[in-house]
């Protein structure tokens, strides 16, 4: 039996109403998993992880060094030509001392490209645990990111609190949105990636 157009219309109403109604309520739970403090700083790991391309990122991974968190950091998606000098330079607080433990990565140019990155940096260095930094709003796709990668790594997320998501309900600011939504939607590009045939596929492989 066919259906009439009004039928149909109803149906593809229903179901965009539907598809919007799960978008949301993922809006909403992605908000909630965005941290708000730094849960567990004074924890020990092997190793702490920076993914640059944004404020503070580096600077609290030289510090967290310094301070002895960890034996080694690794900074990745440095640009070509950036060396280590140049990174000390520019964060003041960070003794040339630690200069020697610090590693940089200059290949990856995405976040699934930084998990990419540091699991082959981890395997090298036979590490089992890692301190994540990067933003908060940037840090539940990094961990899904990351935890693909690296399933059998203890990972420990410290985040950044960037001066646009410091307010308590940041989230809520026009001039938030653009960021927000745009995350969300790469997250969802993230979750459903290893579904979609040929995409590529991150694991204990290089």
């Amino acid at each position: 039996m066919r259906l009439r157009r009004p039928q149909w219309r109803r149906i593809v109403a229903a179901a965009a109403m539907a598809a919007a109604a799960v978008w949301f309520a993922g809006l909403v739970w992605f908000i909630r998993a965005i941290p708000t403090a730094v849960a567990d700083p004074g924890r020990m790991t092997d190793a702490i992880v920076v993914l640059t391309g944004g404020s503070l990122r580096v600077e609290s991974g030289l510090a967290l060094l310094a301070a002895g968190k960890a034996r080694k950091l690794f900074i990745s998606g440095v640009y070509h030509g950036v060396e280590v000098g140049d990174l000390l330079r520019l964060s003041r607080q960070a003794p040339d001392w630690v200069a020697c433990c610090i590693v940089l990565g200059h290949e990856a140019e995405s976040t699934f490209g930084n998990a990419r990155e540091t699991a082959q940096w981890m395997r090298a260095e036979s590490f089992h645990s890692l301190r994540l930094v990067t933003a908060n709003y940037h840090m539940p796709r990094s961990l899904l990111e990351f935890t693909r990668a690296m399933p059998d790594i203890v990972i420990v997320p410290h985040p950044v609190f960037p001066e646009i998501s410091r307010d308590r309900l940041w989230w809520m600011r026009p001039a938030s949105y653009g960021l927000l939504l745009g995350e969300y939607d790469k997250y969802l590009v993230a979750l459903v990636r290893p579904l979609v045939p040929g995409a590529p596929a991150l694991g204990g492989g290089g």
